[in-house]
């Protein structure tokens, strides 16, 4: 038998995934204008995720504030998405960003 698609979900997610299905995601890469660093995320709000790394809201990356977009990809739920920002965040992925610029 096959398991459905949000079954391997943590509990608090799995209430969720049938809403958030209809939900457009964006994988991101930003990147500190002052340091060598580069940060990948994952929001359905570009937008403002973007602001609140510049406004140093964001715990992880403020000392690498400010932060010019770099990159970005639509994905049509948040499992894709999830999924390439996981790719991203890994060393090949890294190498793909840093090749941007």
């Amino acid at each position: 038998m096959r398991m459905p698609e949000w079954w391997n979900l943590p509990a608090g997610r799995q209430a969720g995934w049938y809403i958030n299905q209809s939900k457009m995601y964006f994988v991101y890469a930003i990147r500190s204008v002052e340091k060598n660093y580069i940060d990948v995320g994952m929001t359905s709000d570009l937008e403002r995720r973007i602001k609140q790394h510049n406004s140093r809201r964001s715990f992880a990356t403020r000392p690498y504030a400010p932060f010019v977009l770099i990159y970005k990809e639509a994905h049509p739920n948040r499992v894709s998405a999830r999924e390439r920002e996981k790719f991203l965040k890994s060393g090949s992925g890294k190498e793909f960003l840093k090749s941007l610029f």
